[in-house]
């Protein structure tokens, strides 16, 4: 369902790229977790995927719909969780969710029922018609979460989605993830909090300098002669990764995401 072909991608004024060569395939009813260090590319590679930044080569393809041929279509199959809120704080809670409706054409008929379920799920139906500005941190995270939701996108992803969340709502987060795969879809998940990505993805992409170090199933990962944790593999890929030259800096780490 996402198809990414030696994605490369290099920000004006740095050496070498932030992602370098990537290729990775995510199938039907699957959740994939992406982990690195700060500055491996990660955010970089997630606003690649969903069209937020351009890249020089390689291709991106949802659904069969590749992501440079047909911009807007493939990110109409395309539901984000970016690491920060992308909300317009002027407007209610409702008033925004009606509008991301709008955008991929939710109907009438439906939005309504939606709205209410994600609504009541993350106890937002009191706040539902405050002006976004009022919300707390979690309450905005909860919102575009639900944003991001729906339209029942065929590919959900979500950059760091439990900052700031409280313990049931990352629960019920979990379960929507997993009630999402499972309908046939495909979850792209990026955490630092390994025992979550562990515990919760199907399989898992550990990037560091831009590059792919390993990707394996979970159950691949617990039968290994090793019998490694995904935290013991992460550690030791990572430690012995090639280290950005002295003196150059990771555009992620500069704002350039």
């Amino acid at each position: 369902m996402l198809n990414v072909n030696r994605l490369t991608k290099t920000y004006t004024g740095n050496l070498r790229p932030s992602v370098e060569e990537l290729s990775l395939n995510i199938g039907e009813g699957e959740i994939y977790g992406f982990i690195g260090p700060n500055g491996a590319g990660k955010s970089t590679t997630i606003k690649c995927i969903t069209g937020i930044v351009g890249f020089e080569s390689g291709s991106v393809t949802i659904c069969g719909v590749d992501l440079k041929d047909d911009p807007l279509a493939a990110k109409r199959l395309i539901g984000y969780v970016s690491d920060d809120h992308i909300l317009y704080e002027g407007l209610t809670g409702r008033e925004f969710l009606n509008f991301v409706c709008d955008v991929f054409g939710v109907p009438y008929a439906e939005r309504s029922a939606r709205m209410e379920e994600y609504l009541a799920l993350f106890s937002l139906e009191d706040a539902v018609n405050k002006q976004i500005k009022s919300y707390s941190h979690g309450m905005k995270q909860k919102l575009n979460i639900i944003g991001a939701l729906i339209h029942e996108p065929k590919v959900w992803i979500l950059d760091e989605p439990m900052t700031g969340l409280d313990p049931k709502s990352s629960y019920n987060l979990k379960k929507l993830m997993r009630e999402h795969a499972d309908r046939g879809n495909c979850v792209f998940f990026s955490s630092h909090v390994l025992d979550v990505v562990e515990k919760v993805c199907d399989r898992v992409g550990i990037i560091d300098g831009g590059k792919l170090l390993a990707d394996c199933t979970i159950a691949q990962l617990k039968t290994t002669g090793l019998n490694e944790s995904l935290e013991e593999l992460f550690l030791k890929l990572t430690d012995s990764a090639e280290a950005l030259p002295s003196g150059e800096t990771n555009a992620e780490d500069n704002g350039a995401e």
